[in-house]
């Protein structure tokens, strides 16, 4: 939870974390090494420079080190969990469900544990998908759709093989998709991250939650676009918040960006640890406002209750998690005679035509 310079208190949900090991013994071949050196440059080139680890503590910072980072010293309240296999590189898997499922076992009242699926894996990854869901109940999913598979190097979510998982997800119950589509990582291919597969399956399934993690960086002008039209579709900040400190012009024009076009009820803060740890994202991000043009761009100032939602609420709101009476909103209309809520999502898209109406 963080506190304010004047008291007030504010619920913490990272929507982004990871439990990895990319150790030398469990690195399958040479992309093993070239896939965590990629996730390193982009630790050192946006980590304050007094903040950087060791490359071997990146490698694999273990539960204790995890739970440190992020429950003690950064603030956060509850975090999600979002595994990937890669077991391509990796001997052991990269962030297996598994792994993860050892980090909820130990903190099971401020993890969540997400499940994953591969659609390339056919009817035996639909075994795999219900047993999984059978053992650990979770109420998501993740999508990597540029990981390396066999001979495949990536697929879309427009896929036909897409269909009879999205429908074991439905008879699941499982209704929230956490989907990777950000900038590539060695030896990964950029055009298998491509957000436009987006909307097609976002309209084919309205009832499901889409939750596009790095909000299609670099094609983020693609899914604002998308987003503003799909409302099931929740932009993930993971790596977004990151370019605050080496970056500011640069986050704060994606920042005003998605604002403008999702408005601040879609969007999930995420720190992508271990990329990046969340305390000093999230100490840089309440101290932040835009300037008076951007803010006029952004139809809103980053306000307290901005603020808010975006770093907890919103995921809060999503995935049904309880929240401190202190840091909830309060709604003043008269109608609601001021009932306490977690801030509720559009009901609308916000397209640039829904806002200039």
């Amino acid at each position: 939870m963080y506190l304010t310079p004047t008291g007030e208190k504010v619920f913490v949900v990272d929507a982004h974390i990871h439990m990895w090991d990319a150790r030398p013994e469990n690195r399958r071949n040479r992309y093993g090494l070239t896939f965590i050196e990629s996730f390193w440059g982009s630790h050192v080139g946006m980590t304050p420079d007094e903040l950087r680890w060791s490359f071997e503590r990146f490698c694999h910072y273990g539960i204790e080190g995890a739970a440190k980072d992020l429950f003690e010293d950064g603030y956060v309240d509850q975090a999600i969990m979002l595994p990937t296999d890669l077991r391509e590189f990796y001997v052991n898997g990269f962030n297996t469900i598994d792994q993860s499922a050892a980090f909820k076992a130990a903190y099971p009242d401020k993890v969540v544990l997400n499940g994953r699926m591969d659609p390339r894996d056919g009817a035996r990854g639909l075994d795999r998908l219900e047993a999984e869901h059978s053992k650990y109940k979770f109420k998501a999913v993740k999508l990597y759709t540029g990981e390396w598979n066999g001979a495949s190097k990536g697929y879309s979510l427009k896929d036909e093989m897409m269909t009879p998982y999205m429908e074991k997800l439905l008879a699941l119950g499982v209704n929230i998709i956490h989907v990777h589509k950000g900038p590539t990582i060695h030896p990964l291919n950029l055009d298998a991250f491509d957000v436009r597969d987006v909307d097609q399956i976002a309209s084919a399934y309205p009832t499901m939650k889409f939750v596009v993690d790095h909000c299609g960086m670099p094609r983020i002008d693609d899914f604002c676009w998308i987003a503003g039209q799909e409302p099931n579709v929740y932009g993930g900040l993971a790596l977004v918040p990151s370019f605050i400190h080496a970056r500011p012009k640069y986050f704060a024009q994606m920042m005003c960006d998605l604002l403008f076009f999702l408005g601040p009820d879609r969007l999930l803060f995420g720190s992508d640890y271990g990329i990046t740890s969340p305390k000093w994202i999230i100490e840089k991000f309440m101290a932040f406002e835009f300037s008076d043009e951007m803010a006029w761009e952004a139809k809103t100032q980053l306000t307290l209750e901005v603020k808010r939602k975006i770093l907890g609420l919103n995921a809060a709101k999503l995935y049904d998690l309880e929240v401190p009476a202190e840091c909830r909103l309060i709604d003043p209309s008269p109608e609601h005679d001021g009932e306490i809520l977690l801030g509720q999502a559009d009901s609308q898209p916000r397209s640039p035509i829904h806002v200039a109406a």
